[in-house]
């Protein structure tokens, strides 16, 4: 029986191994259909969707993985996946063949050969994230997949004072969770609200955050600017590490994951 020339068979490994490469992507998309960005055992996901679109192009199971778990109803402008496969097109064809594919709220905006090495979550420095409040009595059907309608009258000069106090490295326990373990502490960079009527946006830099940690500011936030809440009050809060103490979470279709750093 012939079992053939073990040089070539080893040399046809090799060279299967070398075909296999490992690409970037930023992806932006609108989350309001789906139940995050994981996986999950049921309902439509926005990994799911882009494994299903992979699978369709390149006709191989991929996984990727993502910078962030991104919650049920929130979108990204600049989410970052990765992913290995053993597509012999140049990396061009295949951003195009997956926006063909992708459903019309996700898109593929950057596609590039990384380090085997590269993880996206491990890898990030910061996450920048942006909270988008619609401050008028009336609400807008136009931008209610994207905004929290909030028709009270805000003090922004008030949240500021607030929000500056989380700049820093603090622990905060009163504003989430930890996705693992029980390390509650992250660095933030920069916190701050502006106003372009009608919208309001908070724009919050971080090395990493904790589960629904920038709703959670922004709900209890609002309640500064509304005078329910002190920026005083607002820092206690903060100091104190209680869970209990902070503001119901704005709702997740004002939150939008803007840009991953490395």
């Amino acid at each position: 029986m012939e079992v053939g020339n073990p040089i070539l068979r080893q040399s046809s490994v090799r060279e299967s191994e070398a075909s296999i490469q490992k690409l970037m992507a930023v992806v932006e998309y609108d989350g309001t259909d789906y139940l995050g960005f994981q996986v999950q055992a049921q309902g439509a996901t926005t990994q799911g969707e882009i494994e299903r679109a992979l699978a369709a192009v390149t006709q191989e199971e991929i996984r990727v993985i993502g910078a962030g778990r991104t919650d049920a109803g929130v979108h990204a402008q600049g989410q970052v996946v990765a992913f290995s496969t053993a597509w012999r097109h140049p990396v061009e064809e295949l951003q195009r063949a997956l926006n063909a594919v992708l459903p019309k709220d996700i898109a593929v905006r950057e596609l590039r050969p990384v380090a085997e090495g590269f993880h996206p979550r491990f890898d990030a420095v910061s996450r920048e994230y942006r909270y988008t409040v619609l401050n008028q009595p009336l609400r807008s059907p136009l931008a209610r997949r994207f905004a929290h309608h909030f028709p009270r009258p805000l003090d922004v000069a008030a949240m500021n004072e607030a929000a500056g106090v989380l700049v820093g490295s603090h622990d905060f326990a009163s504003f989430g969770r930890a996705p693992q373990g029980d390390n509650t502490v992250r660095e933030v960079y920069q916190a701050q609200w502006t106003p372009e009527e009608p919208f309001v946006y908070f724009d919050i830099v971080a090395n990493a955050f904790l589960y629904r940690m920038v709703r959670s500011l922004v709900g209890t936030l609002l309640l500064v600017g509304t005078g329910e809440l002190s920026p005083a009050g607002f820092e206690e809060i903060l100091r104190s590490a209680d869970r209990s103490r902070a503001a119901q979470v704005a709702p997740a279709q004002g939150l939008c994951l803007m840009k991953v750093n490395y």
